[in-house]
């Protein structure tokens, strides 16, 4: 069974809304509006302090109630981090043991890149393992979709990895791009194992409330249209709107 927090993801798909700034009212506003958890980019934040980040989590959590996944994300992967990798996994693995202790209101979740420097991804995904947080691994490619046996060789490296979710997001060019990615979907998921596919930009926007349907644990959106963390989100209310259509 694969939970974020006490959110069972077998029994529903997860919408995820991505605080990008002024954390606290936006989380709220997100909470209002009806999200199942939130993702908390330290990168967009410009938060490189751990007393810091665990205060925004700690926060968060408190004011709403909801899970936390925490997400600082790289410039190779469509992130904003500046400095060395081992500061940026750093904050992580540091969130994940806050004062040496798993916190009641720390993060529920972690995403790290299949891309990171890998010894320190392995420490990360250690002390998530250890502290009994989810683990995604994830892989954004923002030019292209790779072909359908490139995908399936990727979600595997993510689980070889450690990844209790498996995150993968392209960039389409045609509707076979989109049909493939969620071929791999239905497949991974037919196969008992949890992942998050998304097709990213116009062509793929779509995605974010079909992808569900073939078994995408996770779906991620915007608080308003014009304040995406990533090309083709949709606002949270509208997902959540058109997931209730057609569920």
């Amino acid at each position: 069974m694969t939970h974020i927090g006490p959110f069972d993801l077998e029994q529903k798909t997860a919408v995820v809304a991505v605080i990008l700034e002024k954390p606290l009212d936006s989380s709220k506003k997100a909470a209002e509006k009806g999200t199942d958890i939130l993702e908390v980019r330290l990168d967009l934040l410009a938060v490189r302090d751990l007393e810091r980040a665990a205060e925004i989590v700690r926060e968060i959590k408190s004011e709403t109630g909801l899970p936390v996944i925490v997400t600082n994300r790289s410039r190779e992967e469509g992130g904003k981090w500046e400095g060395k990798e081992r500061e940026r996994t750093g904050l992580l693995t540091g969130l994940l043991s806050f004062k040496d202790g798993p916190d009641k209101n720390g993060p529920d979740a972690v995403d790290i890149e299949l891309s990171a420097d890998r010894e320190e991804r392995d420490k990360v995904i250690k002390a998530a393992k250890e502290y009994g947080k989810t683990v995604i691994v994830s892989s954004h490619d923002f030019l292209k979709t790779p072909s359908l046996q490139e995908m399936k060789a990727i979600l595997e490296e993510m689980f070889l990895s450690g990844a209790d979710i498996a995150k993968l997001a392209v960039m389409p060019h045609s509707m076979e791009d989109v049909l493939n990615l969620l071929r791999v979907t239905l497949d991974f998921r037919g196969a008992g194992k949890s992942i998050c596919t998304i097709a990213m930009g116009e062509q793929g926007k779509h995605t974010r409330v079909i992808a569900p349907l073939y078994g995408s644990v996770l779906t991620y959106a915007s608080m308003e249209r014009d304040s995406a963390a990533a090309p083709g989100q949709l606002p949270v209310d509208e997902v959540k709107k058109i997931m209730e259509m057609l569920k």
